[in-house]
């Protein structure tokens, strides 16, 4: 019977070692592997020229190293990539790579759909499909770094994509230890943010597995408001969520802040009073807040917030002493909004349209 290969791409240094340890190869091999697939983006054992040519048949006759497929991607003007990739088992995810002055970020998912079924987020609408392995996250950062050749590395990591990253927490952990590892990736804590929409229980044990930044999907300040939003917010209301935060905070240095992420949107949650709320709730926590307006999408019946509506709200929390920043809209030309993109090309199939509306790059 033929027995399955083992995929490495999502292995720790730990895991490494005791997969070289199973095959009588010493420890310092799993170092070497790490620093050839993370660092230099080759996948092959045969171009493992400090392996044995025994190792290398040995390594491809057991093992591989397998990233997802980049099924499609799209270039929008001002240079945000948003990448289409193809899992094994046929389920579609999304990775935006966002560049900036000084960084080039990539927003990465950590679930194939979204079970929180949040009202103004394109992949809360299709549903939950599964959570990612280990190395389908790694995998959408390799992609990144080494699908496109004359890509700059990435310098920050936002799990801001598709799915709750909480929800599939040792995969995810697994993969920011990689992200840290200085054979692999080697980025600072400071540069991995974890975002999430307030799993309380896994936000009061996050402590004591990583420090890594911390964001709270937030977008309403007072529970019923939260509650039609953020469903989740029934099981895990805002008192017991900013609690939550706070106790993470305990646990970190003292110059750490948690970034609230507050998703402006017409009519809804972008009202002085919705500003005067924010700035009750918020007393007493180490925090910044990032203002987002909405990105609008098939189906959704919610709009952006009125420009004016927008720079009134912002003003209103700097003046009462609250970091505050306007995250520029990126992206809205080629359905920047993580879910959207997965979503027309369902409708698509579903339509059974033979040629996809999209206007795609292939790169396959």
């Amino acid at each position: 019977m033929h027995k399955e290969k083992v995929n490495l791409l999502g292995f720790s240094h730990e895991s490494l070692v005791d997969f070289f340890q199973s095959i009588d190869q010493p420890s310092f091999r799993a170092p070497q592997l790490m620093k050839w697939i993370h660092q230099r983006g080759v996948i092959d054992f045969m171009q493992m020229t400090d392996f044995s040519l025994a190792l290398r048949n040995q390594l491809s006759e057991i093992a591989e190293v397998k990233p997802p497929l980049v099924d499609e991607c799209l270039l929008s003007p001002e240079g945000t990539k948003k990448y289409l990739i193809k899992l094994d088992s046929g389920s579609m995810i999304e990775m935006v790579k966002i560049p900036e002055k000084k960084r080039l970020t990539l927003c990465i998912s950590s679930q194939a759909g979204c079970a929180l079924q949040c009202t103004f987020c394109a992949t809360g609408a299709q549903g939950f499909e599964r959570n990612l392995s280990a190395a389908e996250i790694i995998g959408q950062l390799w992609l990144a770094n080494f699908h496109d050749e004359s890509s700059p590395p990435i310098s920050n990591i936002v799990f801001m994509g598709m799915g709750e990253p909480l929800l599939n927490i040792e995969p995810v952990m697994a993969s920011i230890s990689l992200m840290q590892h200085q054979n692999a990736y080697g980025l600072s804590k400071r540069r991995i943010t974890l975002s999430t929409s307030g799993i309380v229980p896994e936000i009061n044990k996050l402590a004591n597995k990583t420090d890594v930044s911390l964001a709270i999907s937030l977008h309403a300040a007072n529970n019923i408001l939260r509650d039609e939003i953020v469903p989740i917010n029934k099981k895990y209301p805002l008192e017991e969520l900013l609690d939550a935060c706070k106790n993470y905070l305990r646990n970190q240095s003292k110059r750490k802040t948690i970034t609230i992420e507050y998703i402006l949107i017409d009519g809804v949650n972008d009202s002085l009073n919705h500003a005067k709320d924010l700035v009750k709730i918020l007393k007493g926590l180490s925090c910044k807040i990032n203002l987002i307006p909405f990105n609008p999408f098939d189906g959704c019946h919610y709009l952006r917030s009125q420009e004016s509506n927008i720079y009134k709200f912002k003003d209103f929390l700097i003046k009462k002493g609250l970091i505050t920043t306007l995250r520029i809209t990126r992206g809205d030309a080629i359905d920047g909004a993580c879910g959207q993109l997965v979503g027309k090309l369902t409708k698509s199939v579903k339509g059974k349209n033979k040629k996809n509306s999209i206007n795609l790059i292939n790169t396959r």
